[in-house]
């Protein structure tokens, strides 16, 4: 762990690897990601969101979980084309 603060490379805090997690999963129905994110998290959709966002730049987050940071990124990407 020494060796990870030398290099710059802190750990993520438990919520922020929460949300990852979450991402990672799939959810049947409409709504039922909402409700894992307020039962499961204990924050609104908005909230979680603006985190989730925020954690797609993080490179902390990228070295924990590259295969969904990358894949997030990649939606963020041509949504904002979309545009």
């Amino acid at each position: 762990m020494d060796e990870e603060r030398e290099q710059g490379q802190e750990r993520l805090a438990r919520r922020e690897r929460d949300v990852l997690a979450l991402e990672r999963r799939g959810f049947l129905g409409p709504g039922a990601k909402e409700r894992a994110i307020r039962e499961e998290l204990g924050l609104s959709p908005v909230r979680y969101y603006q985190l989730l966002n925020a954690l797609l730049d993080d490179p902390r987050a990228l070295a924990h979980d590259p295969v969904t940071v990358n894949r997030l990124r990649r939606v963020r990407e041509s949504r904002r084309t979309e545009r």
